[in-house]
């Protein structure tokens, strides 16, 4: 249920904020993420971490992109569709297309504000992990034909028996 209600602003005196994104990173790395929203370990927060330096062979924007993002607001975002798969540690086995451009302001682990524009891959990932934040998932942005398509993974996601390589809650569990 979390991943569908909209995250509260992280508030300034925050304990140990630190410490927090500490273990989101953590957390990500053991389940071989790039990037990880609160609303996915349980805590309704604007708040998430990437780290996208994995993919940057691939897509050279990813090399170096590592960021803690606190209370993010894309300032824009394109609409123009790109050609690239996209999964999400919470949909485990889902995978479709997506991708654009966003500029995006935010605070950092230390509380200092960023402004910056991002594109291909890395923004998509920015985007996926901002939308966590809204009570939204990959899937609500994909055709209904191409979620119909997916429907027996989603649904072995919610009756537990989805496999992953990491540690996973099924809904109401």
């Amino acid at each position: 249920p979390v991943l569908r209600k909209e995250a509260e602003e992280v508030p300034m005196d925050y304990p140990d904020l630190k410490q927090l994104v500490a273990n989101m990173f953590e957390t990500m790395y053991n389940a071989d993420g790039v990037g990880l929203a609160a609303p996915q370990v349980g805590l309704s927060l604007r708040l998430l971490v990437i780290d996208a330096d994995v993919m940057g062979d691939d897509f050279p924007e990813c090399k170096g992109f590592k960021r803690a993002m606190i209370n993010p607001v894309f300032l824009e975002k394109s609409e123009e569709e790109v050609s690239m798969e996209e999964g999400c540690l919470s949909l485990p086995g889902v995978h479709e297309k997506v991708g654009n451009k966003i500029r995006v302001k935010y605070l950092d682990e230390d509380l200092k504000e960023h402004e910056e524009t991002v594109e291909g891959f890395a923004a998509r990932v920015v985007q996926h992990e901002c939308e966590h934040l809204e009570g939204h998932v990959f899937i609500d942005n994909i055709s209904g034909i191409r979620r119909q398509l997916n429907k027996s993974k989603l649904n072995s996601i919610i009756k537990g028996t989805a496999r992953c390589s990491y540690k996973a809650k099924a809904v109401g569990k």
